[in-house]
């Protein structure tokens, strides 16, 4: 079909179950704004949106057979797709918070001697020594993580990156961190 603009939206999924690209395209040309809109307007953050959005169209990329015509518009099968995505986006980070609050409440507060602030001022040391192993990024990342107290989410919308970047970003940079402590004799480092 050589004219995508001018096929129905059953045509064009009919198309990207052929693997046809041009085809995902123009519906994305089609809904991609409000697809996107609707998942801004759920999780008031750009990036999520974004991640969502994408996950839609790949969803239907990868399950075109999904949609059934007869059941209404391909509009609102993918806004009903973004909806269910957003919402559990939405859950699963309240739930991720709620965890975060609830550990940290339950660490435990106990009297420290002088043999434990000396052990302490030791391995901050070390742990300021391992932190100049890291890339930049990595540095800026773990240090609003771990040293600001910040969630996954917020250094994420902090330094206008994917949540997904960030945290592969803290995980590099901590089995670095690791290595160093480690090599530095920092027991406990290597658990």
């Amino acid at each position: 079909m050589e004219q995508l603009d001018e096929a129905s939206d059953a045509q064009l999924v009919t198309l990207i179950g052929r693997f046809h690209e041009a085809a995902l395209a123009e519906v994305y040309r089609r809904h991609g704004g409000a697809v996107f809109g609707l998942a801004r307007k759920i999780l008031q953050n750009t990036h999520e949106a974004d991640d969502v959005a994408q996950d839609v169209f790949v969803r239907l990329w990868n399950h075109p057979d999904r949609f059934d015509p007869l059941r209404g518009s391909l509009r609102s099968y993918l806004l009903n797709d973004t909806h269910g995505r957003a919402v559990d986006l939405v859950r699963s980070l309240n739930a991720r918070r709620a965890r975060e609050v609830k550990d940290a409440q339950r660490s435990p507060v106990v009297a420290y001697d002088l043999q434990h602030q000396v052990w302490d001022l030791a391995v901050a040391e070390e742990v300021g020594r391992a932190l100049t192993t890291l890339t930049a990024e990595e540095r800026e990342a773990i240090e609003l993580a771990y040293f600001q107290g910040h969630s996954y989410v917020k250094v994420a919308e902090i330094l206008a990156q994917p949540e997904g970047t960030i945290k592969s970003r803290i995980r590099t940079g901590m089995r670095k961190m690791r290595t160093s402590l480690v090599e530095a004799g920092i027991q406990g480092a290597d658990q």
